[in-house]
């Protein structure tokens, strides 16, 4: 008997700290087997590099679709990473999604990177689309970079969906404009995950396309209390822990929440002097710590509770707005209680 697809469903892979890329594998076999309708694929320089994993999810799937949620433009020529979206189409016969996104200022000032501005994700977007339709380019000149010649041949995969990871609301307009999905972040309020479909939608539909026709997806924090407990206090307080490391302005003034909270929380002395990624190095005490200094409210956008509970958590998204959901930070074998749940409900 077929698996039933869920297509509103998603996760990520590698969700958290996995020993191995190789561990994709297995996620993405149970994934199909569970029916989740889409597998993303987020980029880290050192171990998780978006081609490769794409290919090899490619490879050990028949039927979810694989989406790269994302990766960054700039940091591969154009005409490979053209190449890269044929092949994934190609290899997974229609199943590939290309996601791109602005990425971490902060990583790109370490290694040399040059900062991403929404014309240059505009130009690029609109360039792929027509090399992906099989289009020539000749003497582009425009934010993207400047290219003589850009093309794939008359074979090419014109269709392929575009993604784009949008945070701030000239990302998320332009997530309307020009691309046909856009993934939200992690821990967004319920005021500012509505706030945010507005302008993705609004955007399309001042561009003169179809509202409906551009997917928006949350990025959900899934974290059942089947979990141990001290999986859960790294799954929810060290994700956002991390994020308020990494780019802490951004996720405050976009949930318009208290930056005095923020100050806080970075004047504190442990972490302060945390060396890497809490997510990744802290233990189970300094995450206790680290509680103290994070308000319930910021930690509650999240799927919690009860399978039961967690479904009604993600009929919550919906009810916001989103076309899909993302249920983040948790691997298929962690999902399974929550989907058999959402299944059981007629979904």
């Amino acid at each position: 008997m077929a698996t039933v697809r869920n297509d509103e469903l998603g996760f990520y892979v590698l969700a958290g700290q996995p020993k191995s890329p190789r561990d994709l594998i297995d996620e993405l076999r149970e994934a199909e087997a569970l029916g989740l309708g889409t597998a993303f694929i987020s980029e880290r320089y050192h171990s998780k590099e978006a081609a490769t994993l794409s290919g090899a999810a490619g490879a050990v799937t028949d039927e979810i679709r694989i989406a790269s949620a994302a990766t960054n433009h700039n940091t591969r020529h154009f005409m490979v990473t053209a190449a890269y979206a044929l092949t994934m189409h190609r290899l997974t016969g229609g199943r590939f999604v290309l996601g791109i996104g602005r990425g971490i200022e902060m990583l790109q000032k370490i290694y040399g990177i040059p900062t991403i501005k929404t014309a240059e994700m505009e130009d690029f977007a609109r360039l792929m689309r027509k090399v992906l339709a099989g289009e020539t380019v000749v003497g582009h000149d425009g934010p993207a970079g400047a290219y003589p010649v850009l093309r794939l041949g008359t074979d090419a995969a014109a269709g392929l969906p575009l993604l784009l990871a949008a945070f701030g609301p000239r990302s998320l307009a332009l997530g309307g404009r020009c691309f046909d999905e856009v993934v939200l972040h992690t821990f967004f309020s319920d005021e500012t995950t509505a706030r945010c479909v507005r302008t993705v939608k609004e955007a399309a539909e001042q561009a003169g396309r179809d509202p409906a026709a551009v997917k928006v997806w949350s990025c959900f924090a899934t974290i059942g209390d089947h979990l141990s407990p001290d999986a859960r206090l790294m799954k929810s307080v060290g994700r956002l822990a991390t994020y308020l490391q990494g780019y802490g302005d951004l996720l405050v003034r976009t949930n318009r929440w208290d930056p005095a909270v923020l100050e806080r929380f970075r004047a504190d002395a442990m972490v302060g002097s945390f060396a890497g990624g809490i997510d990744q190095l802290a233990t189970t005490e300094q995450l206790e710590h680290i509680a103290t200094l994070i308000p319930d409210e910021w930690i509650a956008p999240a799927a919690t509770g009860t399978p039961d509970q967690c479904v009604d958590a993600i009929h919550g998204q919906r009810a916001l707005g989103c076309d899909g959901v993302i249920l983040h930070g948790a691997t298929p074998a962690e999902l399974a209680p929550i989907l058999h749940a959402y299944r059981s409900r007629g979904r």
